[in-house]
């Protein structure tokens, strides 16, 4: 068995706890790491400013440097807020252009069999949130998972009886895909969400 510095390998250790890198991964960007001296100041100063920095915001608990973010210290539209499983789901709708309202991010979807339940989620603080304020419209665009559709469902549940229009995301055929290759509850749900031309 070959041993390797104790830095290496604690740096290798390291990046394997990091989500798909495995051992032989994480031993290839240790070796790249130590051929770039530069590279490894600036990623450890990176890593360091993003421990430091980086939090949730105290109103969407998306990812914020201040708080709060952005986007809610904006002048956005307050009367429609989307709400999301993971800052990266928040990240995908901004990317898109197409949203010009306010978030909230769950940090997560239910899953009693993994033990997620309501308490384990933000949506005690939607709610709250929800309560007494002008919103209008709720946007469910979890992720069309058995987990994100009991989330939406278990929403719903919670959001409409405050008077409040739920909305879900539309799901269907992708945009220039072949309708051979898509799977069968993808074709289902287009044929019942279908509209007319």
């Amino acid at each position: 068995m070959i041993h390797f510095s104790p830095s290496l390998t604690r740096l290798v250790g390291e990046l394997k706890k990091l989500p798909g890198i495995g051992e032989r991964t994480a031993l290839r960007l240790a070796f790249h790491i130590l051929r770039s001296p530069r590279m490894g100041r600036d990623l450890a100063d990176s890593l360091r400013d993003v421990s430091e920095r980086v939090g949730f915001c105290s109103l969407c608990f998306g990812i914020t440097e201040d708080d709060p973010c952005c986007i809610c210290s904006s002048e956005r539209d307050g009367d429609v807020i989307c709400v999301v499983e993971e800052p990266q789901d928040l990240l995908a709708i901004e990317r898109s252009g197409a949203f010009r309202g306010r978030y909230h991010v769950l940090h997560g979807a239910l899953s009693p069999l993994n033990g997620i339940m309501p308490s384990d989620l933000k949506i005690a603080e939607l709610v709250r949130r929800l309560q007494g304020s002008p919103v209008r419209e709720i946007v469910l665009a979890t992720n069309f998972t058995v987990e994100g559709e009991a989330t939406a469902l278990y929403l719903s549940g919670l959001i409409k009886p405050l008077g409040i229009k739920v909305t879900r995301l539309a799901h269907g055929m992708p945009i220039g895909g072949d309708l051979e290759y898509v799977d069968v509850a993808t074709v289902q749900r287009a044929l019942e969400g279908r509209n007319e031309l």
